[in-house]
């Protein structure tokens, strides 16, 4: 098949790609590499059904030919980006994704929708299953991301409904892995990079608000499932091993022989107190959980941090 995959030079996305061409597709990335990173893009370049386009989606598609599956994987992802980059997030659920859902829709293609667990805010039902409407802040710093997603949500099942596109939409919880942006926010970056300079741990609140971390070569399997599922609705994707970032901080030190410890900082503002996927859905549809374990994921995304 012929496949687009927007956001290409990110963190997932760039795996993505890697799933795909290793199936036998051709594949195409764009990126305006707002939060995407050249390096990613290293190994793929060198593969002959792998090409790029440097372009902003939400303004447009100049990609010529037709394609069989779009991958709408592009937007700021953490919460550093949100504040520094709120119109571009708002824009890439919005406009993006109206874009690629008219080129879907022109090519016959099918869609798939990179959404996120941020959808259900600060969850009152625990753990989060797909038919939670959520608890989000509508106005609220993190609310560029979590209503641009919604936004996207909304418009892709419109397209679904009244424009009869094949559409498939991933909930995409916590991540982790190689090609992370190590002062990306998120706090599995922060807490490898603070641990391997050395750096006491920064841990936000009491550090009893949870996590459930997948990583990422687990996620790109589950997304490649879903888009050639016949799930029409909304999946969680994610690693259901919930822990508190205290636990994490302290796994990461003994894990790197920090002895710097930790320290800690208010917490943010409408940051999630828990956060653990019920993936019942994935298994039933999809048969897929994650496989990669914990400790296994974490040497991985710390032997790739001490490369940069």
């Amino acid at each position: 098949m012929r496949i687009l995959v927007s956001g290409g030079a990110g963190f997932v996305p760039s795996h993505l790609c890697d799933l795909l061409l290793g199936r036998g597709h051709e594949v195409v990335a764009i990126d305006n590499f707002v939060t995407g990173h050249r390096r990613n893009l290293t190994t793929l370049q060198e593969h002959p059904g792998f090409s790029f386009v440097e372009a902003d989606v939400s303004r447009e598609v100049p990609v010529s030919g037709r394609f069989d599956r779009i991958f709408h994987m592009a937007s700021p992802a953490s919460p550093i980006d949100y504040v520094e980059l709120p119109f571009e997030t708002l824009y890439a659920g919005s406009d993006g994704t109206r874009l690629l859902l008219e080129r879907a829709r022109a090519d016959g293609a099918r869609f798939l929708l990179a959404s996120t667990s941020e959808v259900y805010g600060d969850p009152a039902v625990h753990p989060q299953v797909e038919g939670y409407w959520g608890n989000v802040n509508p106005i609220g710093v993190r609310s560029v991301y979590d209503e641009a997603k919604r936004y996207a949500e909304a418009l892709t099942m419109a397209f679904a409904r009244y424009h009869q596109v094949q559409v498939r939409i991933v909930r995409i919880f916590n991540t982790y892995g190689p090609r992370m942006r190590p002062n990306d926010g998120r706090v599995m970056p922060a807490f490898c990079s603070q641990a391997l300079r050395g750096e006491p741990l920064t841990v936000f609140g009491d550090g009893q608000q949870t996590r459930s971390f997948c990583f990422v070569s687990d996620l790109v399997e589950g997304i490649s499932r879903l888009m050639e599922s016949d799930l029409a609705t909304p999946c969680n994707v994610g690693n259901p091993h919930e822990m508190t970032m205290l636990q994490l901080a302290e796994y990461i030190n003994r894990f790197t022989n920090n002895a710097a410890g930790i320290v800690y900082r208010p917490l943010p503002k409408d940051d999630p107190t828990r956060r653990r996927p019920d993936i019942s859905l994935a298994k039933a549809h999809l048969g897929w959980e994650p496989q990669v374990e914990f400790e296994d994921g974490v040497a991985r995304t710390v032997a790739y941090f001490r490369t940069l």
